[in-house]
């Protein structure tokens, strides 16, 4: 009896996997091979090192995300860019899009297209990190706040790789007050339900 149950647990699970269709606005998570990925795992205690946001384009998924610059980048090659491809999709909890808000999000997004990335993490628009654009889309399209804002101060600095990083980029002044959204502080937002995992 135990084993049917899983084997229907399992089933299931396979069911909504396969079922998955990629829809504006939802929210990819990954580990990335980037140079930094390692650091921003150690400060946030959390595999999550980089996510973008879901839009359709021509009846196809791309997944606009703050890379070297603000681009979309075809789905499926976002995907492959993981570490083993692995990756979460969450979506707005109890809140499907209507035609409006999904206009207001691309509206939003568009704003942000080409703009470099952020390797300083400031919250000012001028450079854009990954989490910081798909938290300021939400916010700026639809007032909707996806995870708690925190201070630099308040992540694992003491970590081997974080040190590395806020020494390259700060020198000794690291700027402990600023803002910060991180990937697993919107991947733990009550407002999403996860839709999608190959983790």
């Amino acid at each position: 009896m135990r084993f049917v149950s899983v084997l229907v647990l399992l089933l299931t699970s396979f069911i909504c996997v396969a079922d998955y269709k990629p829809q504006d606005g939802d929210i990819i998570f990954q580990s990335s091979q980037s140079r930094q990925s390692l650091a921003v795992q150690q400060a946030t205690n959390s595999p999550y090192s980089h996510m973008g946001i879901i839009f359709i384009k021509n009846g196809k998924p791309y997944v606009f995300e703050a890379a070297n610059k603000v681009v979309y980048t075809p789905f499926d090659k976002w995907i492959n860019r993981g570490k083993n491809r692995k990756y979460i999709i969450k979506r707005l909890k109890d809140h499907p899009l209507s035609q409006q808000e999904i206009s207001h999000l691309k509206q939003v997004a568009h704003s942000f297209e080409n703009k470099p990335y952020d390797i300083w993490f400031g919250w000012d628009d001028t450079y854009i990190y990954c989490s910081e654009l798909v938290w300021k889309i939400y916010d700026r399209a639809l007032a909707l706040k996806i995870g708690q804002l925190q201070r630099i101060k308040d992540f694992n600095l003491s970590a081997p790789a974080v040190k590395q990083k806020l020494t390259e980029r700060y020198g000794d002044k690291i700027p402990y007050s600023e803002k910060v959204i991180s990937p697993v502080a919107m991947f733990n937002s009550p407002l999403l339900v996860t839709v999608d995992k190959h983790w």
